[in-house]
């Protein structure tokens, strides 16, 4: 007998299996689907894989529409398994849970129910009214992780914020003469352009961008810029018209956020390489108002970036509670008190104050390590 009840039914071995390989490929949408979520969906009939799906680049087609296309007429009295609940409302393309119900799909084993007031439970409810066995929570705590910057960008109306720092031992990026090539080894460097790979958009304060003469793209072979904005936090538009951000914005997106009042033909200057320069107030700091900073990126569809410099830019976001993920590289060397520090001045003046965090893995590149850490909330 068909059950359409939402709860969490014990889930099987083959259940479970077939739902991490679809968060497995839901996986490869991070970075590149923005604004939408990264979903992945498997089509199994006979308890044979029949299609595959995810997310493609933009966040079009769909997971559910891909795996249905490669299924063909073996979607018919197939089961779904889909890491989101399937979108119910028309977009560019129709309804994900129509699609399913006009393919013949007779089961749907959902991971995680989608927070869009769009979606909501609206997906859901349509599979069950059409007869088909629904069910949900299957694998819902890795599926949540995943889609993180997602549901922040819903809930929240902000990106989740991923700090990433290459530090000695003792939390040192930089010698006090400012020397800092390289902390870290080649493994771990290519590491980090894995990382920038799955956020949307690469973020420094001006200190670096000045400094350091960043590109800051992923260059790892066969992904593409075209849709990853680098953003520079540049209060008092310091940011070198012949930098290496500015001079390739006319190919990857550049947008510099500074503060109110600059003079046209200043800005001018950018906005005429390309550079989408976002005019902000503020703050009660007297410096850029960061709140209304990760308010206005999520506005713009942005769900996960990735913060790479420096220290004071990391400070003012830890500050702020804006830190939800730390990715610390760390090298087995030592610099001493004079280096530079990964983290400026917080101004705690309670250990309780202190932002914590839980760590999720530890991963070794040649002498390296990364540590990925997740805010307590």
């Amino acid at each position: 007998m068909k059950s359409n009840s939402s709860r969490a039914e014990p889930a099987f071995d083959s259940h479970l299996d077939h739902m991490a390989a679809a968060l497995r490929l839901a996986r490869r949408g991070l970075g590149n689907v923005w604004p939408n979520p990264a979903v992945g969906c498997i089509i199994v009939k006979d308890g044979l894989v029949a299609g595959r799906g995810w997310t493609q680049p933009s966040g079009r087609p769909h997971a559910e529409t891909e795996a249905l296309c490669r299924a063909g007429k073996q979607a018919v009295g197939a089961t779904a398994y889909v890491t989101l609940e399937p979108c119910n409302h028309e977009g560019q393309t129709p309804p994900c849970a129509e699609a399913l119900i006009e393919a013949g799909i007779a089961r749907v084993i959902v991971a995680v129910q989608d927070s869009d007031p769009r979606v909501a439970g609206l997906g859901i409810n349509r599979l069950k009214k059409a007869g088909i066995d629904t069910h949900v929570g299957t694998c819902q705590t890795a599926a949540r992780q995943i889609n993180a910057g997602f549901f922040s960008r819903i809930e929240l109306g902000r990106p989740l914020i991923t700090l990433k720092t290459a530090a000695t031992l003792d939390g040192h990026i930089a010698l006090a003469n400012g020397e800092s090539q390289w902390i870290t080894g080649p493994p771990a460097r290519h590491a980090a352009h894995g990382l920038r790979s799955t956020h949307d958009a690469i973020m420094v304060g001006s200190g670096t961008a000045i400094k350091d003469n960043p590109n800051l793209s992923c260059r790892l072979s066969g992904l593409s810029n075209d849709r990853r904005p680098r953003i520079v936090l540049d209060g008092r538009l310091r940011t070198p018209v012949d930098s290496e951000l500015v001079t390739t914005a006319s190919t990857m997106p550049l947008w510099i956020i500074t503060t109110k009042g600059h003079p046209s033909d200043q800005l001018d200057k950018y906005r005429q390489k390309d550079v989408a320069v976002i005019e902000a107030p503020v703050g009660s700091v007297g410096q850029i108002d960061l709140e209304w900073i990760v308010l206005k990126l999520g506005a713009r569809g942005l769900t996960r970036i990735l913060v790479e410099g420096g220290g004071h830019l990391a400070a003012s976001l830890f500050k702020a509670g804006f830190v939800d993920q730390i990715a610390w590289f760390r090298a087995p060397s030592v610099i001493g008190n004079s280096g530079i520090s990964a983290i400026g001045e917080i101004g705690l003046e309670k250990l309780s104050e202190m932002p914590k965090f839980k760590r999720q893995s530890l991963i070794e590149f040649g002498d390296d390590t990364l540590e990925i850490l997740t805010k307590i909330s």
